[in-house]
């Protein structure tokens, strides 16, 4: 089964554009092809930047007492849950 693919158009300043061009060229690419690596490599690091993170080892031993810790009471949480909705 062939898998189409789907069209993706931006309007550039010209300038931006040279850049964009020279850059590709440099990596023996056409312009679509630096766009659409560029625009994943980037689109992967922003995802894995909400579900990955590093920590050093006393930094994530840190982390995990928090976690492990017993969940904390606040009194202004159980006030606030106790009134009744403005909109009620």
């Amino acid at each position: 089964m062939a898998t189409k693919s789907a069209a993706i158009n931006m309007r550039v300043f010209p300038s931006v554009r040279d850049v964009i061009d020279a850059a590709a060229t440099l990596q023996n690419v056409d312009r679509t092809v630096f766009i659409q690596q560029a625009a994943l490599n980037e689109a992967h690091k922003v995802l894995a930047d909400q579900k990955d993170f590093k920590l050093e080892e006393t930094a994530f031993e840190a982390f995990e007492n928090a976690l492990n810790e017993p969940p904390q009471t606040l009194e202004g949480i159980k006030d606030l849950f106790k009134r009744k909705s403005p909109w009620e």
